[in-house]
């Protein structure tokens, strides 16, 4: 690999002194192994300050090289990787010494979570660098020469005290990832339309007031998060951002729900607490992959029938509004989540909305009303099919003799009690539900400690409770059910869950692990972005501590992901 050229005047061996100086805080074996790796961990280590051969690590020679010429194959010092990636997070560093440039190969700089009040003028230097994270100090502003950085590509600054962003920020052009939460932000610079190759971009916990229209530009962009801000409005030109899926404007200060004629792809809209007076065909006919809508804590009075058009959403929220009745046609919806509570409703009885009753008693009073009023012939039948068990068959000849619970091709949605009641004390030792219709495995408190592989047929599974049971780790065979989007293992004795596995689970939204043996949370869960609903109290670890946990899910997420080695 290609090496710095030593400064002129100075002495290539003067490092021995710095290494010398720096073996306290900076184990030799440590900086041994970072010239054959190129990678160099020195976070949560109590330095004040970067020590000087890590800065240098490209440019002395080793002082091994001084007292022993005889290096083998492996330890030849001059063909060693110069370092791409540095992580100094979790430190008292208050400043950065110019000799950052003496890295110019870094790829990848990780400095969260220190005291930093600002970067130097040196950083670029670092035209490699294409990840930087720099959250949780207390930079007050960016230097303009971060600017020159054109191969960054994640940009990580939340957790600090900005209140404006370099003009040129545009120049990066490549930047994919770039996370501004919780500054001091109170302007978005309209330049901003020229990084056409964000994906995510975290405005969330500013003090903006607006959006520029000009944003609605950045092409490519999937997930807009603006969470807790002061916005009134949102530009109009936002509905016409094709790329979009996941959009955040929680917590603002807006009247009126924007429409988004042109936002085909929006899987998620999250804009519960705000100031939202009306709910509109107009705001909902374009929805047409909308998976997650969020309307709580807002001032609506009324539902449209048009709520029937978003066929593909799973998750609504429209607790604490000001809603008196509800559309039957909502009872149409193939909702796996409905909540309505805080609301002054006259025309369902209380113990139907309650949370103990669930989604489906809702959903089904709600297609019971089509059925009266003749509005849904067809309706009628599907409620028999739902919740006549009378119909089905028990073979208790099976389940005595056999030890087998069969209940297959019936075409069912739902398992009736009768089934599960003429087990009795009978051991069974295997079950057949196949050839029906089940979203979900009804729930029960058993003895389960593992599940059968054969699950992974159960292509239409989207609903699992194993709470109140005997498993000490999630089930394998759950990784691999991809369609699952709510796992409620609660109350068993887990330890461990698989984060890697779990990101590959596109669709789950729900994951429910209180009460259970978790001795440590894996941060790489961080990285399952989908899920909505993460719970975890109960178990016995340590971080993330309750104050974490009692900010909800997103905040969970984030701590975690701000904790990945990188």
């Amino acid at each position: 690999m290609s090496r710095l050229p030593s400064v002129t005047g100075r002495d290539p061996r003067a490092g021995f002194r710095a290494e010398r100086e720096c073996a306290a805080s900076v184990p030799q074996g440590l900086l041994k192994a970072a010239r054959k790796s190129g990678q160099l961990n020195l976070s949560g280590r109590n330095l004040s300050e970067v020590p000087q051969c890590v800065w240098r690590i490209n440019v002395d020679i080793p002082e091994g090289a001084n007292q022993n010429l005889s290096f083998n194959a492996t330890e030849r010092w001059w063909e060693q990787t110069d370092l791409t990636k540095l992580i100094i997070s979790n430190n008292k560093l208050q400043s950065l010494a110019d000799d950052l440039r003496l890295l110019p190969a870094l790829t990848v700089l990780d400095i969260h979570d220190n005291q930093l009040t600002s970067l130097p003028s040196a950083i670029r230097e670092l035209e490699n660098l294409q990840r930087l994270n720099v959250s949780h100090n207390k930079l007050k502003m960016l230097p303009e020469e971060i600017t020159n950085l054109k191969n960054m590509k994640a940009l990580y600054l939340q957790h600090n005290e900005l209140t404006c962003i370099p003009e040129g920020f545009s120049q990066l052009s490549n930047l994919e990832d770039l996370d501004l939460s919780n500054n001091r932000l109170t302007t978005v610079p309209a330049s901003f339309s020229s990084l056409s190759s964000v994906l995510r971009l975290n405005l969330s916990s500013n003090l903006l007031k607006s959006l520029p229209a000009e944003i609605s530009r950045m092409k490519r962009l999937k997930h807009l998060d603006c969470n807790s801000n002061l916005l009134e409005t949102v530009p109009s030109e936002l509905a016409g951002m094709e790329s979009l899926e996941l959009l955040y404007l929680r917590r603002n200060k807006l009247r009126f729900l924007p429409q988004f004629p042109s936002c085909r792809l929006l899987k998620e809209l999250h804009v519960g607490e705000n100031q939202i007076e009306k709910l509109g065909a107009e705001h909902l006919k374009h929805l047409n992959s909308i998976l997650v809508l969020d309307l709580r804590d807002n001032k609506l009075k009324s539902v449209p029938d048009e709520i029937s058009l978003l066929q593909s959403l799973e998750r609504l929220d429209l607790s604490n509004n000001d809603i008196s009745s509800l559309p039957c046609s909502l009872g149409n919806l193939h909702l796996k989540f409905l909540a309505l509570e805080g609301n002054p409703l006259r025309t369902i009885r209380r113990e139907i909305i309650a949370v103990s009753k669930g989604t489906q008693e809702v959903l089904k009073y709600l297609r019971s009303k089509i059925k009266d009023d003749g509005l849904n012939q067809s309706d009628s039948v599907t409620e028999t099919a739902m919740t006549l068990p009378s119909a089905s068959r028990v073979n208790v000849h099976a389940i005595t003799t056999l030890k087998i619970l069969d209940h297959s091709d019936k075409q069912t949605t739902l398992i009736p009690d009768e089934v599960f009641d003429a087990v009795k004390s009978n051991i069974i030792t295997s079950v057949n539900f196949s050839k029906n219709h089940l979203c979900e495995i009804p729930k029960r408190n058993n003895f389960l400690n593992s599940l059968p592989e054969e699950m992974e047929s159960l292509s239409r599974l989207q609903t699992i409770n194993l709470s109140f049971n005997r498993f000490k780790i999630l089930p394998e065979v759950l990784y691999r059910i991809s369609t699952l989007e709510a796992i409620l293992i609660s109350n068993n004795q887990v330890g461990s869950v698989d984060p890697q596995k779990m990101k590959m689970m596109e669709n789950l939204t729900t994951l429910d692990l209180q009460n259970n043996d978790l001795l440590q949370i894996p941060p790489e869960l961080g990285n399952c972005v989908n899920l909505r609903t993460l719970l975890l109290d109960g178990n016995p670890f340590r971080v993330p501590r309750a104050a974490i946990l009692m900010k909800g899910t997103a905040a969970i997420l984030e701590y975690l992901r701000d904790r990945i080695p990188t």
